[in-house]
């Protein structure tokens, strides 16, 4: 099994970086039924104000070659698609478990 990882900083007041995450959360958590080989799903945004990062999702996928297929996917293009125009930054890990 393989987790991605990954964690977004995005642009914008708080309120609008919020309202992007909500949104963007929403579509992500609706994948595991879209995508075969998603196993799981978990988002997560950031409530300490002291961080910088606003977003984090963690994927989980039978092996590395599906990380590209769940990628490359039509629902996880458009569910990345939200965040045009507002992402700052993006961080990822591949790990196998």
């Amino acid at each position: 099994m393989v987790k991605h990882i990954v964690a977004f900083k995005l642009q914008g007041t708080q309120d609008e970086r919020l309202e992007v995450a909500r949104r963007f959360k929403e579509a992500l958590e609706a994948l595991p039924g879209q995508i075969d080989v998603l196993q799981s799903m978990e988002v997560g945004i950031n409530e300490n104000p002291a961080e910088q990062w606003d977003v984090v999702l963690t994927a989980v996928v039978p092996t590395m070659a599906d990380v590209d297929i769940y990628a490359k996917h039509p629902a996880h293009v458009a569910a990345a698609g939200l965040l045009a125009g507002h992402k700052a930054d993006r961080a990822c890990v591949d790990y196998e478990f």
